[in-house]
């Protein structure tokens, strides 16, 4: 019968995370994986397997603990609402960090994705669930009428995940109130109905 574990899953996926998430995944060596998760070296190869296999399962809680987490709550909001709370949320966690690490999935995308096809395609996964997030919020207030009709639902979907993507890559060099809410402006200026009854 297999023991059970000597710790909470949740937690050290939560310590992994945020040792990848200061220091990458090249740079972050197993020892420091296993010293900031508070278990062993054989603790953590028999529980997440390797290196690469523990930053699959911590991307995976990273997401499912933020980005997840704040799609199912804006989309409970009116649909205009709910994007532009998400992209108020991104700023401000953006700005509210000290050591501007941007976003770990964002991360993942720029510096291990490209070499790893595994992950390229974990990535990947995850942007399309963001795409249709906003696919879904924008095709809603496109028919209750709240969002412009003026693109189809799937191309504004696919600019706010392009204008997402670069929020977070800017964040990281450039993490200025004023750029970051610039950008975010004229996206969210392009979902307006204004001037569509003079059409």
């Amino acid at each position: 019968m297999a023991r059970p574990r000597e710790f909470d899953e949740a937690a050290v996926l939560d310590a992994a995370v945020q040792c990848f998430w200061n220091n990458g995944f090249e740079a972050t060596s197993v020892r420091e994986l296993a010293a900031s998760m508070g278990i062993n070296g054989a603790s953590l190869y028999n529980a997440f397997g390797d290196k690469r296999s523990l930053y699959e399962r911590a991307l995976d809680h990273y997401v499912d603990t933020t980005v997840a987490e704040r799609m199912a709550r804006c989309e409970t909001m009116a649909p205009r609402d709910g994007i532009a709370a998400f992209f108020r949320e991104v700023v401000e966690r953006s700005l509210a960090d000290p050591h501007h690490r941007g976003c770990l999935l964002v991360n993942a995308a720029l510096d291990v994705a490209p070499h790893d096809a595994g992950f390229q395609r974990q990535v990947d996964a995850v942007l399309a669930r963001i795409e249709g997030f906003f696919g879904r919020l924008v095709a809603a207030g496109q028919r209750d009428g709240t969002i412009a009709a003026t693109l189809p639902a799937a191309e504004l979907a696919r600019h706010l995940l392009g204008v997402l993507m670069g929020v977070r890559v800017l964040a990281r060099v450039r993490p200025e109130r004023r750029l970051l809410e610039g950008v975010v402006m004229p996206a969210l200026a392009l979902l307006d109905c204004r001037g569509e009854a003079t059409r």
